[in-house]
């Protein structure tokens, strides 16, 4: 169990996420857990739903933890965490889920001698199911960063990556669970066009692409190999692939994470 006070500034959903998988998991004990959200019933709701502390202010909690997670908007969080940075203390760990902050701007507001992580969790983060990139500046011990890894890992998978990485991190991660569920959404509509109703056309699209997944997560094989493995010969699978290739199927996907990485830049350099 992880012997650590952690507060999170802001209580919407990455942040309900990230506290559901540490008290679910067992990582951290509710009471070592404070939230601070401007809308005074969030607070209340987690600390009822969570058994966690409910912090009078954002300054409060400051004091108190030992990690600190900006969990707010983007726009206001260097704001929020410059408010802050006399009120933390010198050994604290602050960890940024802000898209598009970079570790210097963050030092900007917070200090050059703080510690200070870059993280990007995604959405699928609400179910257990994240993946997160995590990005310690200089200051941060490997203890500190196996802490943050660990907390990511309550709710998912979590690896430590450079951030000059951080853009294919957006559009492999960050992004993309956006492309994924055009892609259920789509066969789904050519299932419902082939006469299946359209509920149990979602069911078996998703678990589909669950499946698929996992067994390139477990399987360690390539995922060309794994295509080969269900394509028979002159079959409806290679029939379906055919078309898909000629229709720019991996091109498109190529464009599109390539577009997304290109505006990650852009937003990052404002």
């Amino acid at each position: 169990m992880l012997q650590k006070k952690i507060g999170f500034v802001g209580g919407g959903n990455m942040a309900q996420a990230i506290i559901g998988g540490l008290v679910n998991s067992g990582q951290i004990a509710p009471e070592n857990i404070w939230v601070f959200d401007r809308k005074s019933e969030t607070n209340q709701a987690l600390a009822q739903q969570y058994g966690i502390h409910a912090a009078e202010s954002a300054e409060d909690l400051a004091q108190e933890v030992d990690i600190l997670f900006g969990a707010t908007k983007p726009a206001v969080l260097p704001g929020v965490l410059k408010s802050l940075a006399n009120a933390l203390k010198k050994e604290t760990v602050v960890v940024s889920i802000a898209a598009g902050v970079s570790l210097e701007s963050l030092a900007a507001v917070l200090g050059h001698d703080r510690k200070i992580i870059r993280a990007m969790p995604n959405t699928p983060a609400l179910v257990n199911q994240g993946m997160t990139s995590v990005t310690p500046n200089a200051l941060v011990s490997e203890q500190e960063v196996a802490d943050v890894v660990a907390i990511f890992r309550s709710f998912g998978k979590a690896e430590v990556v450079s951030e000059y990485l951080i853009h294919p991190v957006v559009g492999v991660s960050g992004s993309a669970p956006a492309y994924v569920f055009m892609f259920i959404e789509a066969m789904a509509d050519a299932a419902v066009l082939g006469g299946m109703p359209r509920a149990q056309a979602y069911q078996f699209a998703a678990q589909a692409v669950k499946g698929s997944a996992e067994m390139v997560l477990e399987s360690g094989k390539h995922p060309g190999e794994l295509k080969d493995m269900v394509c028979s010969p002159a079959g409806t699978t290679i029939e379906a692939v055919k078309v898909l290739e000629e229709q720019g199927f991996r091109a498109a996907v190529i464009n599109a994470v390539e577009a997304c990485m290109a505006k990650s830049k852009a937003m990052s350099q404002k």
